[in-house]
């Protein structure tokens, strides 16, 4: 009788370097953040967006703690997934919580595919409403897939070399839309009239989803060179990275576009930025900065996801199929990574995959918070006021967000309530008839 092949993941030790996770963080925040945040967080608290974007670093400075003990503790190619499980054990909180976890980052890939399309479009002079978008979106997907079946040096590598690439060129618009605006402020009567402390709050929680890539990185502790002492420091380097970026780039696009501008250029405004300040070479600078930093970006997202979703299943935590599919799990989950989000990149517009990101992430944030300071803390040596100021900051912000986006899109709440409400009811039933320890827990066909 023929054995049935080895589907376990395989994990190359010593495969990622200090600065290879650094440009994975990066890679993810950056891409996000800077591109395609700016004006919609400046279409809900006006003019006072940078500061959104500094409160946002202050609250992830906050949440970060409890990842980087819990990291240095527990470092596996599980991350988040793994550390749930260590405060909860195998049950429904833990893949619930996991699982949110797992959407928000397939969200997050598709956020960054509909920018590049947005960006991409720009160098034609075609509006970002055309069906260019979403196309351009699945394309580059399609590529991020192919280059994640390579081996993992590979993704290393192309991820180090376009974050480096970005992060000079965003610094270098950043300085140099300073330098060329008339003044450098942030001009608090140019508020929008309609902003409001829940608009602020609700900016603050979209700012949030700019930092959230940091935890990309703790996906990458069976591969990273010694892990226990850099997966803490490479979040920490990651996160400041990006709050002097975001603060530089944040004043050069106030200080040179009408936050009229900013709200209506809302998902390439930093291209709009440019051209005031510098002209069409400008333009076509920052669009080919953006087209690398998303290409970047996801990437190195989806080497991660995966990842994580192959953790869950080997956890036997969700069910898995192979649909007749050959290699590991591990493959397997990078192709239902891929297949969501090119259905979220074709269906859904950027500030609804946004704003279901942010809710997912708060919510599972929320919980890790919780697990740390409820039944992890004496093992990972936490502070325990720390992670309540994370839980209630968290609370708060997520709280004004849901307000916002009650009165201004309510559909975007209805879809994340059915689909939470569907990941509880099929994990639930799930774990329930889950196989025994030793019996296989996943499907060969479809």
């Amino acid at each position: 009788m023929e054995s049935a092949p080895d589907r376990t993941t395989k994990y190359q030790a010593d495969s990622l370097s200090l600065i290879g996770a650094i440009a994975l963080g990066t890679g993810v925040m950056i891409g996000a953040g800077i591109f395609a945040l700016t004006g919609q967080m400046a279409e809900m608290t006006g003019s006072l967006f940078p500061l959104a974007f500094l409160s946002s670093a202050l609250i992830v400075s906050f949440s970060a703690y409890s990842y980087v003990k819990l990291s240095n503790a527990y470092p596996s190619a599980g991350g988040i997934a793994m550390y749930l499980e260590k405060a909860y054990g195998k049950t429904l909180t833990t893949a619930f919580h996991a699982l949110l976890m797992y959407f928000s980052m397939v969200i997050a890939q598709s956020f960054l595919a509909r920018t590049f399309g947005s960006y991409t479009l720009q160098l034609f002079a075609i509006d970002d409403s055309s069906l260019l978008v979403p196309t351009l979106g699945v394309g580059l997907l399609l590529v991020a897939f192919l280059l994640n079946l390579a081996v993992t040096g590979l993704i290393q590598g192309v991820a180090s070399v376009l974050g480096f690439i970005k992060i000079g060129g965003i610094v270098l618009f950043g300085v140099v839309g300073v330098l060329v605006a008339d003044s450098v402020e942030v001009n608090f009567s140019a508020a929008d009239p309609g902003a409001s402390l829940t608009g602020f709050l609700g900016a603050t929680a979209l700012g949030i989803l700019a930092f959230k890539g940091f935890t990309t990185i703790t996906n990458s502790g069976s591969e990273l060179k010694d892990p226990r002492r850099n997966l803490g420091k490479a979040i920490m380097i990651s996160i400041a990275l990006c709050v002097v970026i975001y603060a530089l780039v944040g004043f050069a696009v106030s200080s040179n576009l009408s936050l009229g501008k900013i709200i209506e250029t809302r998902n390439y405004s930093l291209a709009a930025a440019a051209r005031p300040a510098l002209g069409e070479y400008a333009v076509w600078f920052t669009v080919i900065l953006a087209m690398l930093a998303t290409s970047g970006g996801i990437i190195a997202s989806v080497f991660a996801v995966s990842r994580m979703l192959a953790m869950l299943t080997e956890m036997k935590l969700v069910p898995h199929s192979h649909f007749h599919m050959p290699g590991s799990i591990q493959k397997h989950t990078l192709v239902y990574t891929i297949v969501l989000g090119l259905l979220l990149t074709a269906f859904f517009d950027l500030s609804r995959i946004a704003a279901l990101g942010i809710i997912f992430y708060l919510i599972m944030d929320v919980a890790i918070h919780w697990g740390v300071l409820r039944h992890l803390r004496k093992e990972v040596g936490a502070n325990p006021v720390i992670p309540i100021m994370a839980t209630v900051l968290d609370v708060i912000i997520l709280g004004g967000f849901l307000w916002v986006k009650g009165a201004s899109d309510p559909l975007v709440l209805i879809v994340a309530a059915a689909v939470m409400a569907a990941i509880l009811i099929m994990e639930f039933f799930f774990l329930r008839t889950r196989p025994s320890e030793g019996q296989p827990d996943h499907k060969h066909s479809g």
